[in-house]
């Protein structure tokens, strides 16, 4: 009952907003719609490869008045641009003109945005070069399978919930592991085979309650009003990015504005928080923000015995003080923590099942970047820090699981872009990571950690350690002729802690533009990754048995542009796995760990004896459709992924890997009518994901049956979420609010079973049906 009461009030709050919205009641001018409001559009213009200032490049809002040029740093301001979504055009001779919408415009603050030309040679001014809002060649280091969704696109998404990993969770090959969580799945690979860069530091996992080992949780830790943009790549990558196996997200956070302080107040689903932002002197910038939580009310409010709360905080600061330097410091610190009521029989039996983490963390980054006469210089110290305090008890309070552990690593990464001929650009770089505070405290009771045979293997360790490594590259991409692009490079890594292991990756592409409108690609390579550091300390011969484990990747692909703002994308990949984590207690299994709720369910995080014997393979095509928002007012995208994974633990026996989906589809369409009105709708199927049932009888009754490993399915998985936007204006500030309805069609979708422990028997574990949700953001 205090469940349904919960969501009847969430729902009156919705169906008060919509009424206010049309009611015709009387309103000022000032707040009135967003017709005949103004604001301004603030941005710099940089070249493709060497990001050197472009310099009189012509910049124009489409179907509006205002225009501009860039001035000798690339900047350029535009005024007067009416407030909603706007696209803009730019144009300089010499490279290729481009369309950048979604651009959204507020009258409390300029909208900074950055835009990137690509070199075309000299081109007749009479000579009209349409503009495209989609790339007509993929970067060198991301020539495949990559796709890249700017701020607004991102912000908008029904259901994402304002998530950047759940926005971006729609990309072709791209699956989930449940409704309620970031453990991103890419081309049947585990979530710790992703990695994530975020302002050219490499993050661990960027989740609240990160799963230890991976690199899902189920909330992001970024604001989404920071992203300037996210770009996923799904394999095939260059040699610049490694120590992954499956899928590299770049994360690149936007500057401060610098005309004027200004300021956000915003209620989402699950939280509140406060941004400012504004200028620093002539040449800086900077942008804070702190978010605050109400799940812990929110899961009062509809009877929940464990409460999550987390708080996380956002800072950089950017400083220009030359044409040449741009300098950039970065902090993003979070603590989340889960609570329990343990006040019944009932409340304590259901906490039984759950595992309680304490996760406080941080990861910061200074930045230099060095224009050179034909090039780029980068140059990175970061630091990355993690303190996780874990739990678990039975139904009597007596711990099953306990663990405190630290992991804290500095980096410094150096990246050097040339062009060294006509046509021919060089990439070099290199990245030395330090683990200098690796420390874990861990106790799991014997019940939870059986071996083969199913007797008892309790563990208790504490133990610390460092750890050193060393990924370095070299690149090259020849622009053979004028449609062909050839690119080839070598990324080496060593790993002192894995017994000075080295390993050798080549990576090549191969781009061929067979009309100005399609291209056909192919890419491969070798990729490397370590074993996550917790892994070595779950077994005393596991960091002699582990080593590094690789994926051998082919993609070929074909994309054609349709008009200006629709692209069609055609792709198929293959992929080789060796030396993959095999389970020594489980030599069915390879280790693919998601995210751990229940570690009586299974040994959590790695903490077993594990063998790198272990081989496997996915394979799959992918079809991609995406129309960006332009001159029409309809914006949308559609993928369908056939994917097919299997795995081969110790025994040699071949299986369904643990994220193996069939049959993956995503599909978004939206729809902006007016300068007030914004609505869209997503919808997401999937196949069941496999999983591993009970044993249901004896002395074992309740752990899973291995000799059935992966041998059942979950229901198929559908979801449909509808969102509508509201754009208003207070006293010449705006207002945004939304709502958000996800899983609109109340669907029961399903995951693996849980075991009961009072009926002794698996029960079927279904998500949450229909959740209304409504949000308000107030710029100052």
């Amino acid at each position: 009952m205090r469940r349904s009461v919960g969501g009847i009030r969430v729902l009156r709050c919705w169906l008060t907003l919509v009424l206010m919205s049309w009611l015709p009641v009387q309103r000022s001018a000032a707040q009135e719609a967003t017709t005949g409001a103004t604001g301004a559009i603030t941005g710099r213009v940089i070249a493709a490869v060497t990001e050197a200032p472009v310099v009189g490049a012509t910049i124009r809002v489409v179907g509006q008045a205002p225009g501009a040029q860039s001035d000798s740093a690339g900047r350029f301001v535009l005024r007067g641009v009416r407030v909603g979504i706007a696209t803009i055009e730019v144009r300089r001779l010499g490279y290729a003109p481009v369309l950048r919408g979604d651009i959204a415009v507020s009258p409390a603050k300029p909208a900074e945005v950055l835009v990137v030309l690509r070199d075309v040679g000299v081109q007749l001014e009479n000579v009209t070069v349409r503009p495209e809002a989609f790339p007509a060649q993929m970067p060198t280091s991301t020539p495949v399978s990559t796709q890249r969704y700017d701020a607004e696109e991102v912000r908008r998404q029904p259901g994402a919930q304002e998530d950047v990993l759940r926005a971006i969770s729609i990309a072709p090959g791209v699956g989930v592991t449940s409704a309620a969580r970031n453990d991103i799945v890419v081309r049947g690979g585990a979530p710790f085979e992703n990695l994530f860069v975020v302002d050219n530091i490499e993050v661990p996992n960027i989740n609240h309650f990160g799963s230890q080992g991976s690199t899902g949780g189920p909330i992001s830790l970024i604001n989404i009003r920071f992203i300037e943009s996210a770009q996923l790549s799904a394999g095939g990558f260059g040699a610049r990015l490694g120590d992954r196996t499956s899928s590299a997200t770049t994360l690149t956070l936007r500057e401060g504005n610098r005309e004027r302080i200004a300021g956000e107040l915003n209620v989402a689903a699950t939280q509140v928080g406060a941004v400012l932002e504004g200028p620093i002197g002539k040449n800086a910038s900077f942008f804070a923000n702190v978010r605050q939580s109400y799940l812990d009310l929110l899961f009062k409010a509809i009877g929940l015995s464990f409460i999550p709360s987390y708080t996380d905080a956002t800072v950089k600061g950017t400083w220009r003080p030359t044409r040449r330097d741009a300098f950039s410091a970065l902090t993003i610190a979070a603590r989340g923590t889960i609570s329990f009521d343990n006040t019944t029989d009932s409340a304590r039996v259901n906490n039984s099942q759950v595992l309680a983490p304490t996760q406080d963390q941080y990861f910061s980054g200074l930045t230099w970047k060095r224009l050179l006469t034909r090039g780029v210089v980068t140059t990175t110290l970061g630091r990355t820090w993690t303190r996780y305090v874990t739990e678990q008890r039975d139904s009597l309070l007596a711990p099953v699981f306990a663990s405190r552990s630290t992991e804290g690593e500095n980096s410094l990464r150096t990246d050097v872009t040339l062009l060294a001929g006509r046509g021919v650009e060089i990439e070099t770089g290199t990245i030395f990571k330090y683990a200098s505070d690796l420390r874990y405290d861990a106790t799991l009771a014997g019940l939870a950690r059986r071996d083969a045979s199913g007797a008892p293997r309790p563990l208790q360790v504490d133990t610390n350690f460092t750890a050193l490594r060393n990924g370095s590259y070299v690149q090259a991409t020849w622009q053979w002729q004028p449609r062909i692009r050839v690119s080839g490079g070598l990324r080496s890594d060593w790993y002192d802690f894995l017994n000075n292991a080295v390993r050798l990756a080549p990576r090549a592409s191969v781009s061929a533009q067979l009309t100005p409108s399609t291209t056909l690609s192919l890419a491969g390579g070798r990729y490397w990754q370590a074993p996550s550091y917790i892994w070595l300390v779950g077994d005393a011969g596991n960091a002699n048995r582990l080593t590094p484990f690789r994926a051998d990747q082919l993609v070929g692909g074909i994309t054609r542009l349709l008009g200006s703002d629709i692209k069609v994308q055609l792709e198929v990949y293959g992929k080789r796995y060796a030396n993959y984590p095999a389970r020594m207690f489980r030599p069915r299994a390879v280790l693919s760990p998601s995210g751990f709720d229940d570690v009586t369910t299974d040994i959590p995080f790695g903490l077993e004896p594990l063998q790198s014997t272990g081989t496997g393979s996915a394979y799959g095509a992918e079809l991609f459709v995406q129309k960006k928002l332009g001159a029409s007012p309809w914006y949308g995208q559609l993928s369908a992924s056939l994917n097919r994974t299997r795995f081969e633990g110790l025994d040699g026996t071949s299986t369904r890997g643990a994220f193996d989906t069939p049959l993956l589809t995503n599909g978004v369409i939206g729809w902006r009518p007016n300068a007030k009105w914004e609505l869209a709708l997503r919808v997401r199927g999937a196949s069941g994901l496999p999983y591993t049932p009970f044993v249901l009888n004896g002395a074992l009754a309740g752990t899973l049956d291995f000799a059935q490993y992966n041998g059942e399915r979950t229901s198929v998985f559908f979801a449909a979420d509808v969102r509508a936007d509201r754009r208003f204006l207070l006293w010449n500030r705006q207002l945004i609010a939304f709502v958000d309805l996800q899983n609109v069609t109340n669907r029961a979708n399903t995951s693996a079973p849980q075991w009961n422990p009072r009926l002794r028997r698996p029960d079927t574990n279904t998500g949450i049906g229909l959740l209304p949700s409504i949000g308000l953001n107030f710029e100052f």
